[in-house]
């Protein structure tokens, strides 16, 4: 192998790396779009059978009157809510209910599921205390 040939043969590695990006370079998985994903299988003969449950189903809701506009301004200023804390939480969707029992006379202790309260996180999918939380 000659000196031309050589260089020839690092420019060529060179330009393959730098060459365009296509499906054929990449993993079987890669599809060159925007990241979509399949809707279906290829079957034997180089059949597509389309599976329905793949098919992406987009739920738009109904937005005339809407008054808001889609694109929010860079430069606006920020908002000046403060975050919610659990007692702000409490005051506003628990409490009401529980001062009316209270001033009615029905107001038990001993059923506080009425109100929202949870003596358990059994069957929860996310639990507040699990029991692999590490201490």
């Amino acid at each position: 192998m000659g000196l031309l040939s050589a260089a020839a043969v690092c420019v060529v590695r060179g330009a393959d790396r730098m060459s365009q990006w296509t499906s054929k370079r990449g993993p079987r998985t890669f599809y060159k779009s925007r990241g979509a994903k399949g809707t279906g299988v290829h079957a034997r003969g180089g059949k597509f059978v389309l599976v329905k449950e793949m098919v992406p189903e987009l739920v738009v809701p109904e937005l005339t009157g809407f008054k808001l506009k889609p694109y929010v301004n860079y430069r606006a200023p920020e908002g000046t809510d403060t975050p919610l804390t659990a007692e702000q939480l409490f005051r506003e969707a628990v409490a009401p209910a529980i001062e009316k029992d209270f001033r009615d006379g029905t107001f038990d202790p001993e059923k506080l599921e009425k109100y929202g309260f949870e003596p358990t996180q059994e069957g929860k999918l996310f639990q507040l205390y699990p029991k692999n939380f590490a201490r």
